[in-house]
């Protein structure tokens, strides 16, 4: 096994303890993307080389060697493990691919009720439903058109300025399809636990971007503040909202309260170029191991063939 094998997991670290601080630090809408694609081809990665890594101790084992015509000793080459370590790391990518499966199914199934909801709800051809309804709430249902549900009850909580913030807070993460990133991310963390804090990250980060969207829109960053701090504070006592919306008062209040209260979010290409390099090193990392794996392959099955 190459030693940049090892760069996915030391991605998975550093994306473990500076996720969260990329996130904050970078524009909302880079963070989505960024961190998003990050969690992505690090879970692949690592996956990937954790599958090479079993399969290839695995392989010297008598049986595996006879039905894949390749050499053990050559397979084995200078590992000092034995053939049964390999069972460890199967062990640990089956664990991994049944939580990420399980996950795939929940996201889809959150998806399929979602969608049946926003059925239901009826044609709304600006995607606005509002529902009479004595709970504060308000938020957007992912689907093949989605809808922005907003409660009466919520309406009448704020007044007209700050629903309009609301409603373009609201109208971003339809817009933008934010739901795709976050069950994108979540999905990642499910096949590599190291990730949930990038996840978690790419949560707080669509719902700045949506922040930014609503403060943009209304012109008014302190009003835009107030109607987030107004609409949280009108929630407090609802209920829960369905599992795949996504909403304005939800997700870390007050980080998102301090963040409109500064200027809008500048450019950090330094960091950008940072997190695109991390990127390309993991996958470059598991193509080289991709390569060399099947080198070590080819040569065991001309050294079985020479021998028979």
């Amino acid at each position: 096994m190459t030693t940049v094998a090892v760069v996915p997991f030391v991605a998975s670290l550093l994306l473990a303890v500076g996720g969260g601080w990329l996130g904050r630090r970078l524009p909302p809408a880079t963070a989505t993307r960024l961190l998003t694609a990050a969690c992505l081809v690090t879970a692949l990665a690592t996956g990937f080389i954790l599958s090479v890594v079993a399969f290839t101790l695995l392989a010297p084992m008598p049986v595996l060697a006879a039905v894949g015509h390749w050499s053990a000793t050559v397979v084995r080459g200078h590992d000092p493990l034995p053939a049964t370590a390999g069972f460890l790391p199967a062990a640990v990518v089956a664990g991994l691919l049944a939580a990420a499966l399980r996950r795939t199914i929940a996201v889809g199934r959150d998806l399929a009720a979602a969608e049946l909801t926003c059925r239901r709800l009826g044609p709304a051809p600006t995607g606005l439903v509002i529902v009479d309804d004595d709970r504060p709430d308000a938020y957007t249902l992912p689907g093949l058109t989605g809808r922005i549900v907003v409660s009466t009850a919520m309406l009448r909580a704020l007044p007209p300025d700050e629903r309009r913030v609301l409603l373009a807070h609201e109208h971003s993460h339809l817009h933008h399809r934010h739901h795709a990133y976050t069950h994108l991310a979540d999905l990642a963390a499910a096949a590599n636990p190291l990730l949930r804090s990038p996840a978690a990250a790419v949560r707080l980060a669509v719902e700045r971007w949506a922040d930014e969207d609503a403060a943009a829109a209304s012109g008014n960053r302190a009003v835009a503040v107030r109607a987030l701090a107004r609409a949280g504070l009108a929630r407090a006592r609802t209920v829960a909202m369905p599992s795949a919306a996504l909403g304005a008062a939800h997700t870390d209040l007050a980080h998102r309260a301090r963040a409109l209260q500064q200027p809008p979010p500048k450019p950090q290409p330094v960091l950008t170029l940072i997190l695109c390099a991390l990127m390309v090193a993991t996958a470059a990392a598991a193509l080289d191991t991709s390569h060399a794996t099947e080198r070590r392959f080819e040569h065991a099955q001309a050294a079985f063939a020479h021998r028979t």
